[in-house]
């Protein structure tokens, strides 16, 4: 297929090499930057992923091989009609030689759409797999019709990584085992209710009952009915992947309906300190899934340091507290260095393509491999699984909150700190 950004390129070396007497070079020879676009939710309901973005994109310039790269940077506004058109005018306008995106599939699954259709290499992460892959499938309900993709590639965990440890957290605790489901209506809520690849079957064979009250819609304002459909069920565990916003909301309004489960795991919403902190001390003993912290037993490709030395330098900076995000978007230009390293045109997408195919890298998230370890042939490859352990959050003597890993069943390697307990 020529696309418009290969029509737009042919024509500019056809120019160029008759300028030059057929003598034209690659852009990289020339001594040319290479560029990256990066997309994120800079604002918007999402805005706490891409808190540390700016922290990481300068330490990535400032690193060794930073001083190849020029990053151009869009902000999604939490919107995937903004992320698609960004990631328009970044192939378009700005010509980059590759995508980065990150947080959630409402900005990964626009961003790498776009880039699959014009022939762009792309490299997400912090979305699930199976809502980015199955996601962006031409029909997502027929498995048989799903297809890999010859430009997108991805690394993160999956729904199989986050019910494992979820359940985990469950067993070490005395319930009932009867479980409310609080999804809404967009990729995440739609892949974690879904009934095939989401929470039902996997709950059901472990002897679980999921009560859900069906897909709501982001930004909703009274979660009555979802409160009264837990307690008529006597659920005694919550969980969820709603937007920050949203189970600020549901939490508060399920304490003063007198709705109390003994654990709430919920994904996506309280990944961030600030999140919790603004429930006041109603977040002690909330848990989630933890994909990266400073004790994970990792260290940068780009300049050296672990994880614990990274999580540092950004409070440091900052003066905030560390976030998950900044492990997984600083993988990202990991690999982008090591990619651009490895290629000889940085302006040939089949090639770049090729070298993210063939990706072996020991990051600070962990091994990245498109090699398909632990996962089914149809997505083995596009998708590179990264390690996932469980944690709750703990208030602190003076003031604040500590996330501490308290599940590790599916990767030993990295230390827990503590042990599950029941909220009170």
């Amino acid at each position: 297929m020529i696309t418009r950004r290969k029509l737009l390129r042919s024509t500019a070396a056809t120019g160029l090499s008759l300028a030059a007497g057929g003598l034209a070079a690659p852009a990289i020879a020339q001594g040319a930057k290479i560029r990256l676009g990066y997309v994120s939710p800079q604002s918007g309901p999402l805005a706490a992923f891409s808190e540390a973005d700016q922290f990481i994109i300068d330490g990535f310039l400032g690193s060794d091989a930073g001083g190849s790269f020029e990053v151009i940077v869009k902000d999604s506004q939490s919107n995937p009609n903004r992320a698609a058109e960004v990631a328009g005018e970044l192939i378009i306008d700005e010509e980059i030689d590759l995508m980065l995106v990150a947080s959630t599939p409402e900005t990964t699954n626009p961003v790498a759409t776009t880039c699959e259709a014009e022939g762009i290499p792309v490299i997400s992460t912090v979305a699930p797999w199976q809502p980015w892959f199955i996601g962006q499938q031409g029909n997502p309900g027929d498995p048989g019709s799903w297809r890999p993709f010859d430009y997108s590639f991805h690394f993160f965990w999956g729904l199989e990584d986050v019910i494992s440890t979820f359940t985990a957290m469950w067993n070490q605790l005395e319930t009932n085992k009867q479980v409310g489901g609080l999804f809404p209506n967009d990729g995440d809520g739609n892949a974690w209710g879904d009934p095939n690849v989401g929470f039902p079957k996997p709950l059901d064979a472990q002897g679980y009952g999921l009560t859900d009250p069906g897909r709501y819609q982001n930004l909703t304002d009274d979660f009555s009915a979802q409160i009264n459909a837990f307690k008529a069920a006597n659920c005694e565990i919550v969980t969820a992947v709603p937007i920050p916003p949203d189970f600020t909301t549901f939490w508060t309004q399920a304490k003063q309906q007198g709705f109390t489960p003994k654990a709430a795991s919920i994904g996506k919403a309280i990944l961030f300190s600030q999140a919790v902190e603004a429930l006041g001390d109603q977040g002690h003993n909330l848990s989630s899934e933890v994909w990266w912290s400073p004790r994970h037993p990792f260290a940068s490709s780009l300049t050296g340091q672990s994880a614990g030395d990274l999580a540092a330098g950004y409070t440091a900076a900052t003066g905030r507290q560390w976030t998950q995000p900044i492990g997984f978007v600083h993988a990202l230009f990991e690999m982008a260095a090591d990619v651009m390293g490895r290629v000889e045109d940085s302006r040939d997408p089949d090639e770049v393509a090729a070298a993210i195919a063939a990706t072996q890298l020991q990051s600070i998230v962990g091994r990245l491999a498109f090699d398909g370890a632990g996962l089914p042939p149809f997505a083995a490859t596009n998708i590179a699984k990264t390690p996932l352990v469980g944690g709750q959050w703990r208030l602190k003597n003076g003031g604040g909150y500590d996330l501490v890993i308290v599940d590790n069943s599916d990767h030993s390697d990295i230390p827990t700190g503590g042990t599950m307990e029941e909220i009170s």
